[in-house]
This record gives structure tokens, sequence and C-alpha cells, in this order.
């Protein structure tokens, strides 16, 4: 009796599948004994267990199992069924832990570029192209998975081939209808190689100051100073004109103006700003210039530069110069404050002055100059003569 039920083909592919299951789990603990010991001495063993521990065991086990029904069914029909069932589980399971492997390298690359130093310009360099190289095999890693998994259907290959007939007419079709969504795609590979922006950049887009929060393959997505996201496409970046300001260093220069009375002693406020820069770690000892810019409409414009080592600390340094200086002025100097001059008119001459014109004698008449010019003004101008007749005695 007992051997008649371990003839049979259902009851060997399960007493099969289960022995590939055991041997699966043990060599899942074996090697998961082995990597825990490496990482205490290895943290990247320690990364690559949280990282593909399911779909190694997933992807072991299906293999395993796919293997012992090969084996233990002889039907033709359904092993052709089972074996196209675990062909495309076999597959799922390796693209699942081929992706997981690229997070885990990814990672581990990432890890040793951090973005959190002073000057991490390389390292937002390689964060940005990385991220990108991530994606990009992510989505080719699902499309191979769904191609191989389309292929296992018997007739594929005939329905692939009927599909290029057609495929001129098709691909134009495609490439008026993704156009956009592909110059996006394009437009973030180059912006991840050619190094024009990285993760954390500094810039200045659309008037708004923020940093570069993510790059992918279609959009941009900028952190704005006041915690909003703005999200641009990827041709943004292509095709307009925008501010990168760490795109070689991250060390910066930023200005404070004063406008203030002529009676100020430039000399004193430059000695004041040395006892404040050296007071503070924002500054990075790299710039400390105060110069008159200007000296018009009753003012005299001093502007100082200062520099720190990026574009967050250069703003709070602008503002701690700007509060110590002003309290300076105050206590230290009010003849400097700015001031406005009004004259007084009440001692001045007042009257208002006569609209009709000045007497010019010798100059007026219709025509003048000339002994001759005169004479032709008489002709209109003087008195004419009438002749009377003679009286009669």
């Amino acid at each position: 009796m007992l051997t008649d039920i371990l003839q049979s083909e259902v009851v060997r592919s399960i007493l099969g599948a289960l022995i590939a299951v055991a041997a699966a789990v043990v060599i899942v603990v074996v090697t998961a004994i082995v990597f825990r010991v490496t990482a205490r001495h290895r943290p990247w063993a320690g990364q690559l267990i949280d990282t593909a521990r399911r779909p190694f065991r997933a992807a072991l086990v299906v293999g395993f199992v796919w293997a012992s029904l090969a084996i233990t069914v002889t039907d033709q029909q359904l092993a052709s069924a089972l074996g196209l069932m675990m062909r495309i589980l076999t597959i799922v399971t390796v693209a699942w832990l081929v992706g997981a492997i690229i997070v885990f390298l990814e990672n581990l690359g990432l890890a040793r570029y951090r973005i959190d130093t002073p000057d991490n310009r390389v390292a937002r360099r390689v964060r940005t192209q990385v991220l990108i190289l991530k994606r990009l095999s992510i989505v080719v890693v699902v499309v191979v998975a769904l191609g191989a998994v389309l292929l296992s259907f018997p007739g594929a290959q005939t329905f692939g081939a009927s599909l290029l007939a057609s495929a001129g007419l098709l691909s134009i079709i495609a490439g008026l209808a993704v156009q956009s969504s592909l110059s996006n795609v394009f437009s973030g590979m180059q912006l991840a190689f050619s190094d024009a922006i990285r993760v954390d950049d500094v810039v200045i887009v659309e008037g708004e100051w923020g940093r570069v929060e993510e790059i992918t393959l279609t959009y941009v997505v900028v952190h704005i100073w006041d915690d909003r996201r703005m999200i641009l496409p990827s041709t943004y970046f292509t095709s307009k004109p925008y501010q990168n300001w760490t795109r070689r260093n991250s060390e910066l220069l930023g200005s404070v103006e004063f406008d203030l009375d002529w009676r100020v002693t430039p000399q004193h406020m430059r000695e004041e700003l040395d006892r404040v820069l050296s007071r503070t770690p924002l500054w990075d000892e790299r710039v400390k210039v105060l110069q008159v810019t200007d000296a018009v409409g009753g003012y005299v414009r001093i502007r100082i530069l200062v520099s720190a080592v990026d574009a967050p600390t250069l703003f709070d340094l602008r503002c701690f110069v700007r509060e110590e200086l002003v309290t300076w002025l105050h206590e230290q100097s009010p003849v400097s404050l700015p001031r406005v001059r009004v004259q007084d008119t009440k001692d001045a001459d007042m009257r208002r002055p006569s609209l009709d014109p000045e007497p010019n004698p010798g100059t007026g008449g219709l025509f003048s100059g000339d002994p001759d010019a005169v004479d032709r003004a008489n002709l209109f101008t003087g008195r004419i003569d009438v002749i009377r007749p003679p009286e009669v005695d």
C-alpha cells in the first residue's frame, strides 16, 4: 500500500517539493549564519542581509522546487504547465533579487560619499549619478523580466513577429505620443552625467532660492527655503537659464550695505567689523572687505563683503554682521546714523517775481539795427503827414 502511494506521481511531486524546500531552507540558514558572522567585521554584510534576504529566499525556494518538479513529474502536459508556471516565478524572483542587489550596491557606494560635510561637491555629484543609474537599472531589470515572461508563453514570438510588420507606423505614432516624456528622460540622464546640477546643490529657479532635493529621470524636485517643493521637468534645466551657487564649490560671498550720514568714519566701522567677525564661527576667514561704494543723494553707502562655507551659513553671517553693526552705530557712533536735512526758509527773500517783461530800449520796433532799418520801420509805424489844401484868402 505504501509502495503504491509512493509510486503515485502526485505524491512524488509533493515529497520532492518538500525536500527541495527543506534543502533551500538549510542553504538559507547556512548562508545567513556566514553573513552574520562576517557582518561583525564587515558592515556591508549586514546591509546585504537586510536588503536581499527575502528575494534570496524566494528565488532559492522557487529554483529548488522547479528542479524537483522537473525530476518527479513525468506527465508531459502537466510538466509543461508546471514548467511554465515555475519559469515565470523564477523570472520574477530573480528580477526581485537583482533589484535588491542593485539597491544594496547603491547604498554601499553612497555610504562612502556623505553630503553632510562642508566640502561635498564630489559627494553630491556621485550621489546624483548613482541615483539616476539605480532608477535606470531598475527600469531595465523590470523591462527585461517582463519581456522574458512574455516570451515564456507559446506563440509569443509569432505575435512579436506580426507586430514588427507595422513597426514603422507604430514607432512614428509612439514617438509623437511620448515625445515630451522621452525628452525629459534624456534630459534627466544629461543632468546626471554632465554635472550641471547635483543633489543638494543650491539653485535659484523661477526667482526662488532652494536646494535640489531629488533628481529623477523625468523631473527635478527643488526644496524651497520655506519648505515648499518646486517640481520642474528635467528639460527646464537643459533649456532655461538658472543660478547654481554650488557649481564648483560651496564657498560664497555676500554683501551687507548701509546708507549712512556723511559724518561716518569708515576706518572706525572697519575696526568694528574685525571685532564682529572674530566673535563668530560663521565666517570662514577668506574675505573681509569694507568699502565706500557711493556718496550721493545725501548719504554715504558702505558695502561690506564677507564669505562663508555655504549659502545657509552665509545668510546667517550677513544677518549677524548687520545686527551687530546696527547696534554699534546706535551705541558708539550715533553721528553716523542717516539724517534728512531741511533748510529753513522763513528769513529768505520770498518776493514773487514780476511777470511783466523788463523794458529794453533800443531793441524794440518792427525793424531795427541800422538807420535804413529805422527808416523802413517809420514807413509802417511813423506819423503819417496829411497834406492840407491851401487856404483861400
